[in-house]
């Protein structure tokens, strides 16, 4: 079990997926103005008197994804494409879609998420309700926020990603039992799903993200899940290393055959890395290759840092290129198993 920091605005945390080249190329065409459906919902409210009103985009096509995403987790704002190309060059292969922490009660950065997706990279946002009770907003307490903010995402013209309060069955979050129950937590989900409905917020994919069962999640997953009317994509975390797991079977096969037995949802390893050690080739083969094997699995997030946990007193290397000889099997395994697309050599 990884007890990761919870990000705060001076220092968001970062991930990143990858969409099928053909469907992210398609949605990208819309990025300028256009919906990628065909108009559905009512015009969004103006940025100004003079500014034109264009109908909220539509994310549709993106929630069945195809191919495999590849995605890294890194530091910085929607807008710094700095660790997405320094993936890229490591990888061999361009992470599509980005992941980043915002606290709840701040605003959506609209002029980050643009940057972002008028680069081709597809925004997935994580919406942490770090000092505000889950009870509070399932009871209505934030409705003011949740309308402000989904007018403002609605207004985005692309596609984004949200997860709500992740990892909802760690002890580690605010969120997670002893803090939170379950149906607090699902009426909560619930409660924001529905005010972006109200909005015809068209344009977001909603992800619920548990982490893996292991010493430190005990609490079964299924009384926090929403339901299919609720969920887009299927969230997992987890990662090999000295408190997690070291083989794709102990780690993630558990939980994967736990969440089958409700729901069929598209799924994609939202978190995962495998820390330096002796075994981390060997592991990094057995990640990409039973991920790649797994029906219903559209990707996974590498998350590319060297980071102190709580609790810890060590650095632990989660870093593609922690090693030259963990670099090479990422690029290779990438590229066998079909994750992302290559980079394409400038020239």
């Amino acid at each position: 079990m990884i007890r990761r920091p919870l990000a705060r605005p001076a220092a968001r945390r970062l991930a990143a997926l990858a969409i099928a080249v053909p469907l992210l190329a398609t949605a990208c065409s819309t990025a300028d103005g256009g919906s990628a459906g065909d108009g559905a919902g009512a015009p969004g409210p103006a940025a100004s008197s003079s500014a034109p009103v264009l109908p909220p985009y539509d994310a549709s096509a993106l929630r069945t994804p195809t191919g495999r995403m590849l995605g890294v987790a890194s530091e910085g704002g929607p807008a710094d494409l700095g660790p997405v190309d320094a993936f890229a060059a490591k990888a061999g292969h361009r992470p599509d879609v980005r992941e980043y922490y915002q606290e709840w009660g701040e605003d959506f950065d609209t002029a980050g998420n643009t940057a972002l997706w008028k680069s081709g990279v597809l925004p997935l946002l994580s919406l942490v309700p770090d000092q505000t009770p889950l009870s509070r907003i399932a009871s209505g307490g934030e409705d003011a926020y949740l309308t402000r903010f989904a007018q403002q995402v609605r207004g985005f013209q692309g596609p984004v990603v949200i997860a709500f309060a992740p990892e909802m069955n760690g002890a580690w979050a605010p969120w997670g039992p002893g803090k939170a129950t379950p149906d607090e937590y699902v009426k909560a989900w619930q409660r924001l799903h529905d005010a972006f409905r109200d909005q015809q917020a068209t344009n977001v994919i909603w992800m619920w993200t548990p982490h893996v069962a292991d010493s430190g999640t005990g609490a079964p997953v299924k009384p926090y899940y929403p339901g299919d009317d609720y969920v887009d994509w299927l969230g997992l975390i987890g990662y090999y290393g000295p408190q997690d797991g070291t083989a794709f079977r102990t780690l993630f096969a558990p939980t994967l055959k736990t969440l089958r037995g409700f729901t069929a949802k598209p799924l994609l390893i939202a978190e995962t890395g495998v820390a330096e050690s002796p075994q981390k080739v060997a592991q990094i083969n057995d990640l990409f290759s039973n991920a790649a094997g797994t029906n219903g699995l559209i990707g996974l997030v590498w998350y590319d840092l060297r980071k102190k946990w709580p609790g810890s007193t060590q650095l632990t290397d989660w870093r593609v290129d922690s090693s030259a000889a963990a670099a090479a099997a990422v690029v290779k395994a990438v590229g066998a198993k079909g994750f992302g697309h290559p980079v394409t050599p400038a020239g």
